[in-house]
């Protein structure tokens, strides 16, 4: 484990953000801390990067106390927080330089690892032109480039597709997935279900403070249940009828929408052996829709809401945050 952190808590006056955060990391990952505004998630991160210290708990990188070693944590790390921190009046190239003379590389060293950097996020041909012609993908991807210059082993991403376009997005999840690949870790948080869905090994689902699950996105998925057939019908006498037929399978019905919801295993012999019993019964099915489990399920088992429902933090506490 590249990260262990073992009862982690931490106030803001009387505001508990964490309480009792337990996270583990695995070497050459990408682990997705899952959770809506003000769940704590950026604490952690500022904790881990030393940026804050922890009220109580045990914080290790790479082996390294947080706390009683923050130097050696941070040669072994790199940080992209929610807004790009580039300098504008300064050129792409500019800035990956002064970056890498500041990590102590040689002028040769700096030279050679800005045009790797340049390269490998297509900023190429905008290297010399200032940041703030920039757009914000191109922002994004030199924030992450800067952060990539000495070569970290932990590469922690606080929600870096945040404001981005849908384009921007997916090419920063290409860049990701090509970090692992050259065998970084990536921990990163994300208030996106599909963007824990596609990039991340493991995630941990954090609200208000605490782990409320833990796992694949698979495993997740399978805790609230298997997949469901929605079944939609003309009438409410050919809702009340399927309602009869089905008893205790029926998992949800709207009578105002006049659906049903059975468990079903998704295979298409589960779904004629549905549609022939409620056809033997004289029901008539009018629509049919597979519906698996999404990590929004899962959060609103876990939680009791959805995790775009959640209410942002008071303006002043997130800014300290």
């Amino acid at each position: 484990m590249i990260v262990q952190a073992r009862g982690v808590e931490k106030s803001f006056g009387t505001h508990r953000v964490l309480e009792g955060i337990d996270l583990e990391v695995r070497r050459g990952s990408v682990h997705a801390l899952l959770g809506p505004n003000g769940a704590g998630k950026t604490t952690i991160v500022r904790i881990l990067s030393t940026l804050s210290r922890p009220d109580a708990g045990e914080v290790l990188v790479d082996g390294f106390d947080v706390v009683r070693r923050p130097g050696q944590v941070r040669r072994v790390i790199g940080l992209t927080g929610q807004y790009a921190a580039v300098d504008e009046p300064l050129s792409g190239r500019e800035n990956l330089l002064t970056m890498a003379r500041l990590r102590h590389l040689s002028p040769r060293q700096a030279r050679e690892r800005c045009l790797e950097l340049l390269t490998q996020f297509d900023l190429l041909d905008a290297a010399r032109r200032p940041v703030s012609t920039y757009s914000g993908g191109m922002r994004r991807r030199l924030d992450l480039a800067a952060s990539l210059v000495a070569r970290p082993r932990l590469i922690i991403l606080d929600e870096p597709t945040t404001g981005l376009d849908p384009a921007s997005r997916q090419t920063m999840w290409q860049a990701v997935r090509a970090l692992v690949s050259d065998g970084a870790t990536v921990l990163l948080t994300t208030q996106y279900l599909e963007e824990a869905d596609q990039l991340a090994d493991r995630i941990t689902l954090v609200d208000a403070g605490r782990v409320v699950a833990e796992g694949t996105a698979d495993e997740l998925k399978r805790t609230v249940g298997d997949e469901r057939a929605l079944l939609g019908f003309a009438d409410a006498a050919a809702y009340d009828a399927a309602r009869h037929v089905l008893g205790d399978r029926v998992l949800d019905a709207e009578a105002t929408r006049l659906t049903v919801e059975v468990p079903t295993d998704g295979s298409a012999g589960a779904v004629r052996d549905l549609l022939d019993h409620l056809r033997t019964s004289h029901v008539a099915v009018a629509t049919i829709a597979l519906h698996k489990p999404t990590l929004d399920d899962v959060f609103l088992t876990m939680t009791g809401r959805t995790a775009a429902g959640r209410e942002t933090a008071p303006a002043a506490l997130e800014e300290v945050r």
